[in-house]
């Protein structure tokens, strides 16, 4: 437990007190139960603490259990802003917090309070700082909006994919290029030069006094890539609510894939219907402007779709992306994924693919999975492409 802050030390009559930094921090952190040990806040520790009550004074647990706050002179507690309210306190957190303050007090606002004018109102959408979390929030509400508040949560979707594509796609590109094996060479390039093989062959020939090595026989190899002919890789993607981070990441995902040579990339997206995404993979925007989160969730259907997309099995990785509470038939999925698995093809069954990789998913169901030989876990988009990228180069031919 924290020690309680100390008493403030009186100052001379009629001598200005300067506000001590300690104190106010400990006035922020205990709100106004502690004015009495630290004294009042002033300027812009006055408005931090009105901003942060205007968010955390609406939490009645916290409230019950005295964490925080109540402030003299805070808006009623628990009733909803106004939407002029939540501009002006965007307006003022971007003003007296650090970005990374500020974009978790946005992330509060949408899931821990919902507070939706954050991403249902044009003016608020305007001043937002664009993240992740907006992004989930605005697939999860866009059904709310009308076109000129799409039009603004368009802005958001598409810089947060931006920055998700420059981030991943070269990540995934060193996956699948350069020197994936070598082997020796007779052909002396300079490029190519063995350092590490020709110094081990040449040690026997190490003069003490000069303190060098007489190389002898240089060594030199060859650079040869995996082979990606011929291979798929089918993302089946579950458009529930609570899998929002990972339908963005698969989006991007694919789309980073897409121009890879010889990686045949498909991306399906499913509740209890099954939309085939393909032809949209390269614009990840449009594409997640399309998604429908929420509703029900028919794993068996999707993962039906996804093996008649299959052309050889050996060449392909079906990569499941759910939390695998099924409202089909288990029975009827378990038994699919089971002749993929048996007829050569690798089944991966991920409960979160996204950049935390913290997956809730149904346990009983991914065991029946895992024991028909669809192993189950959860992958950042970069891992993805690692495991794609040496699964191939087993299976290929090194050119």
């Amino acid at each position: 437990m924290s020690p309680a802050p100390p008493d403030p030390v009186p100052a001379p009559h009629g001598t200005p007190v300067a506000p001590d930094p300690g104190l106010e921090r400990w006035r922020l952190i205990l709100g106004a139960a502690a004015e009495r040990r630290t004294g009042p806040l002033h300027g812009s520790s006055a408005a931090r603490d009105a901003a942060l009550d205007w968010l955390y004074g609406r939490d009645e647990d916290l409230h019950r259990r005295g964490v925080r706050r109540g402030a003299a002179g805070s808006r009623e507690g628990g009733s909803g802003p106004s939407q002029p309210t939540a501009v002006d306190w965007l307006d003022d957190i971007h003003r007296l917090f650090p970005k990374e303050t500020v974009e978790r007090l946005e992330r509060d606002a949408v899931e821990q309070y919902e507070i939706h004018e954050i991403v249902t109102d044009p003016d608020v959408l305007a001043r937002v700082e664009p993240s992740q979390t907006l992004l989930r929030a605005v697939l999860r509400t866009k059904h709310l909006m009308n076109p000129q508040v799409l039009a603004a949560a368009r802005r958001i979707v598409e810089t947060v994919v931006r920055q998700l594509m420059e981030r991943l796609q070269p990540e995934m590109r060193r996956a699948f290029t350069g020197s994936r094996t070598r082997r020796p060479s007779r052909l002396p390039l300079a490029r190519d030069f063995d350092f590490r093989t020709t110094i081990r062959a040449n040690l026997a020939h190490y003069q003490h006094g000069e303190r060098r090595i007489l190389i002898q026989r240089p060594h030199f190899h060859s650079r040869t890539r995996r082979h990606l002919e011929q291979w798929q890789l089918v993302l089946l993607v579950d458009q529930s609510g609570s899998m929002a981070g990972s339908v963005i990441h698969s989006a991007v995902t694919a789309a980073c894939l897409w121009s890879l040579p010889g990686l045949k990339t498909h991306l399906v997206a499913f509740d209890t219907a099954v939309v085939d995404l393909t032809s949209e993979v390269t614009d990840p925007v449009e594409l997640l402007m399309r998604v429908q989160l929420g509703g029900g969730t028919d794993i068996a259907r999707a993962v039906d779709y996804g093996a008649s997309l299959v052309e050889n099995p050996r060449r392909t990785i079906v990569a499941l992306v759910s939390d695998f509470y099924e409202g089909g038939d288990p029975f009827r999925l378990v038994r699919t994924v089971r002749q993929l698995v048996e007829q050569g093809t690798t089944v991966l069954c991920l409960a979160a693919l996204d950049e935390a990789a913290d997956p809730a998913y149904d346990r009983d169901l991914a065991a029946r999975l895992a024991a028909v030989g669809a192993p189950v876990g959860a992958m950042t988009p970069g891992r993805l492409a690692e495991f794609v990228a040496e699964r191939i180069g087993r299976g290929g031919q090194a050119r």
